[in-house]
């Protein structure tokens, strides 16, 4: 359990990073954005003892918190924030792409936080 804390504190510091990052570096923001979405699934991950230690893990979980809840958007705002990460590497997202992304990542974590203690 104290993993699973670790790693919604950690969310929560990535995206205020993020923020902060808006005005210097859109690379470094985004992929913030990134690293606060897939930490707060790590967290779930680390409850309910599944795997998480990939990309496509982490895409797996999310599938399947998305079938338990009935929520599809949980699956639209981690596509969302995996493109976050894409423009990590490439960087061709202007300031208004990025802030939108991170917008998504905050819906995304505060929707999956509310998952967190549950069982599936």
């Amino acid at each position: 359990m104290q993993q699973a804390a670790t790693y919604q504190q950690r969310s929560h510091e990535l995206l205020a990073n993020a923020r902060a990052e808006l005005d210097a570096d859109l690379a470094q923001a985004g992929e913030k954005g990134w690293g606060a979405a897939a930490s707060i699934i790590k967290a779930v991950a680390e409850q309910r003892g599944l795997y998480h230690r990939t990309h496509r893990a982490l895409y797996e979980i999310v599938n399947g918190l998305a079938d338990e809840t009935g929520d599809a958007e949980l699956a639209e705002l981690f596509v969302t924030a995996s493109g976050l990460h894409f423009n990590f590497y490439e960087n061709q997202h202007n300031r208004t792409i990025v802030a939108a992304g991170i917008q998504a990542v905050e819906r995304f974590v505060s929707r999956v936080e509310g998952l967190l203690n549950s069982s599936p």
